[in-house]
């Protein structure tokens, strides 16, 4: 029998609601199409708290955290940033509560010399009320801005270079953690690719050490970004994390969270169709046709102002890799759905949201690698589409950015892709180039834009998927041009999506579709799929 997240149409299913941006777009898709839904909620704990204590004092591979301390120490702890989890989580956020008791501990001890660093790596320095939400009031108010700020990558004086690994990898970080007694980094989790290594080898690095990795070599021989031990850049991270770890004293404590991404007004948009009460469906076509009305500020609004109501499943500290080993497991505890045998044309809606455009528009370079490095990624084993397979996805495409926070993409996609689109070429004639501009270096520094060379990492991230891929076709996009820039074909509905696609796909193609968000991961195995008869899934 299959998993019940799998879901077989036959005759009697209805059409399946998917994202299209922030738009709903209802589509039939063909008899015997499979349908991958998330898994229900992990349940969450029921003491958070409690659970954070028991973890910071019984932690993997290392000696509890008050053991670590002295009067008079230098401590410096580092949070993650606003690009997770998507849709930020309701107060108090869970590393709120971490810090919370993190620092009444520090207290305790007698060490009073304190900064917490936002690890914002080279994304977008956050703005207060984006902090506020994370840490909460108490915190906010008694540190910041002196002694809680966002990470500076380009504040040379303020990097220190710790080292280079056997591979040549360079490695620097923020020079106040690097030159402090302690530092604690405060994880959460949101998907397998985050959390270990890349915490502080990345949240606190800068260009310097990004280019060892972010580059269009490392991006191509990743096989799942979401499976780190076939991800090229995870192993890279790992050798920097490492020899990281031998100079500064961390202790990592890592969280996670179960996927329930939609409030109760809106739970129904994870649910299967075939399942939703008579008042659900009455509710998922009124929003279809509100959203479908009203103008794109207040469609973006209708979700991304709505903070999820995430539960929290785990708390894991110490060691780096021995607290992340935990992580990873009840991470894919989560997001794993087993998926027997590949398809030939994978269907998906590309939702609002990405790690990048929190609180601003998902512009086009994210929307393709939302497409090609994220939703592609979703899988362990073996990719979900056959080489040389159909991606189809649904956005509308539009040539819209958002001037303060993605100013340096602008000129990416109007200037340079028009000229070309191999990202060895892009990465060896422009992207240095782009790293010293002395403009976009000002608006990443004191502005809120994402660093110049970050929208080439956007592209290198779409690698994976661009070479696996033999077409990628957009249904519903406002326009042709960005599509071909992007390399993509478009089609005005699904129906003809569909036929383009068969015209290069066996005769009798398989075909998938990914009902997300909220988040999954389809845990691929090469067998024979079942048959329709046994395969209708609950």
């Amino acid at each position: 029998m299959s998993h019940p997240c799998v879901v077989t149409l036959d005759s009697r299913s209805a059409p399946r609601t998917l994202f299209s941006g922030d738009q709903l777009v209802e589509v039939d898709l063909p008899t015997g199409t499979r349908v991958i839904y998330p898994k229900p909620p992990l349940e969450a704990l029921k003491n958070v708290d409690a659970a954070i204590r028991y973890a910071i004092n019984h932690p993997y591979n290392s000696e509890p955290l008050y053991a670590k301390l002295r009067p008079g120490m230098k401590v410096t702890i580092a949070v993650d940033d606003i690009s997770l989890p998507l849709p930020p989580m309701k107060r108090p956020d869970i590393r709120e509560r971490v810090i919370t008791i993190v620092l009444d501990l520090l207290n305790d001890y007698g060490v009073d010399d304190v900064e917490i660093i936002i690890a914002t790596s080279v994304h977008r320095r956050m703005k207060d009320w984006e902090v506020r939400h994370i840490v909460g009031d108490k915190i906010f108010n008694a540190f910041w801005p002196k002694k809680l700020y966002n990470h500076d990558a380009e504040n040379l004086a303020n990097m220190k270079y710790i080292g280079t690994t056997d591979e040549g990898e360079e490695v620097e970080i923020n020079r106040r953690a690097a030159e402090s007694d302690l530092i604690i980094y405060v994880n959460l989790n949101l998907v397998p690719m985050d959390g270990g290594h890349k915490s502080v080898a990345v949240g606190l690095c800068g260009y310097r050490s990004l280019r060892a990795h972010h580059n269009p070599r490392v991006m191509r021989d990743c096989h799942s970004y979401m499976d780190p031990k076939t991800s090229a850049l995870n192993t890279s991270v790992v050798r920097m994390g490492r020899l990281l770890n031998k100079k500064v004293n961390v202790f990592t404590i890592e969280t996670t969270i179960n996927n329930r991404m939609f409030d109760r007004p809106l739970e129904f948009l994870a649910k299967n169709e075939d399942d939703l009460t008579p008042n659900e469906r009455s509710a998922l076509r009124a929003l279809r046709f509100t959203l479908s009305k009203v103008p794109q500020p207040a469609r973006q609004a209708i979700f991304q102002r709505v903070p999820s109501p995430y539960g929290v499943t785990g708390v894991f500290a110490g060691e780096t890799e021995a607290a992340h080993e935990h992580t990873l497991r009840r991470s894919f505890d989560q997001y794993c759905v087993p998926v027997v045998g590949q398809a030939d044309i994978l269907v998906t809606g590309i939702p609002y949201i990405s790690p990048y455009n929190v609180n601003s528009f998902l512009n086009p370079l994210l929307v393709q690698v939302m497409a090609s490095g994220y939703l592609f990624n979703l899988y362990r084993n073996v990719p979900m589409v056959r080489k040389g397979g159909t991606m189809i996805i649904l956005h509308p495409c539009t040539d819209l950015f958002d001037n303060e926070h993605h100013a340096p993409y602008i000129e990416f996609v109007h200037r340079l892709l028009p000229e070309t689109r191999d990202a060895m070429e892009l990465h060896q004639r422009y992207e240095k180039k782009f790293a010293q501009n002395p403009a976009y270096l000002e608006m990443y520094r004191f502005g809120h834009a994402y660093h110049p060379t970050h929208p080439f990492f956007m592209w290198y991230w779409g690698e994976a998927g661009r070479q696996h891929l033999g077409r990628t076709i957009v249904v519903g996009a406002d326009n042709e041009y960005i599509p071909q820039l992007l390399g993509w074909e478009t089609a005005r509905t699904m129906d003809e999506a569909l036929r383009m696609a068969k015209q290069t796909a066996p005769a009798e193609p398989e075909i998938m579709c990914l009902h997300a968000p909220p988040i999954m991961m389809a845990e691929m195995s090469l067998g024979r799929r079942p048959a329709l008869a046994e395969a209708s899934g609950g």
